[in-house]
């Protein structure tokens, strides 16, 4: 009777700490949850807002010179893609993954350069394009792509002063396990990256720039992953730094 009492005793107190622990755990995972959800609407805005870079500054030579049905064409595609970006964070609760597709790298990027021409020539920035990579298709989706390649050039842009030279590059290039890869570089002739940042460049919300986020390369690295790929940086102070992206051969 008194083994029983003294078992009885010892047992009811570890229901407690198992219901709290549960309970922890929920609340650890619900917090997960939010920070997910507060990284992605984080993104999202980020990318709105590069679109509208792009939009407000055709809109502005659209007023000044007149009509123009090239320039009118870009507005139009870069308003789709900040449609399909809201979209996908109405669908987060039941999300749907994107169409994987052939994609020219090439015209990607000179899309991507072309969105940035007045950016460019108003710094006198000297754009040397290298394409050597045939073939340049890859398998995914295009305006995911596009997102990509838009931040690391426009931090390309932004590390610059007048009359830099940003150089866009692509080659094929195979790994020991005969893997082909079309391999992107974008070098820019900027600052330079300090040592002690290039571990932290892709981490979410870090960030050196008075009013920037943080989220640029985070968004490009989750891309690139989510591609199949990889993307790493190198630089060096007051010589500028190279992006390289790997995607591999559709």
């Amino acid at each position: 009777m008194t083994d029983g009492n003294s078992q009885q005793k010892t047992s009811e107190p570890l229901k407690e700490p198992k219901r709290a622990a549960a309970d922890f755990e929920h609340n650890l995972q619900r917090l997960d949850q939010l920070a997910n959800l507060g990284l992605i609407a984080a993104g999202v805005a980020h990318e709105i807002k590069n679109g509208l870079v792009a939009i407000n500054t055709f809109v502005e030579v659209l007023l000044q010179k007149g009509q123009n049905e090239d320039l009118s064409e870009t507005v139009r595609r870069e308003l789709r893609r900040i449609d399909m970006l809201v979209t996908q964070m109405l669908r987060l609760a039941a999300p749907l993954p994107a169409p994987a597709a052939p994609v020219q790298v090439h015209d990607l990027l000179d899309y991507a350069l072309h969105l940035l021409h007045h950016q460019l020539s108003g710094k006198l920035i000297k754009v040397q394009r290298r394409y050597q990579a045939g073939p340049d298709t890859v398998s995914g989706d295009s305006s995911q792509l596009q997102q990509a390649f838009m931040n690391l050039l426009l931090n390309a842009v932004e590390a610059m002063g007048i009359n830099g030279e940003l150089t866009v590059a692509t080659e094929i290039a195979g790994d020991d396990d005969g893997k082909r890869w079309v391999r992107i570089q974008i070098q820019d002739t900027g600052v330079g990256i300090p040592e002690e940042n290039l571990a932290r460049l892709f981490e979410p919300f870090f960030t050196t720039k008075k009013n920037g986020t943080g989220l640029g390369l985070a968004i490009c690295q989750r891309i690139v992953q989510e591609h199949h790929g990889q993307v790493r940086a190198q630089s060096r102070l007051k010589h500028g730094s190279t992006f390289t992206v790997s995607l591999p051969v559709s």
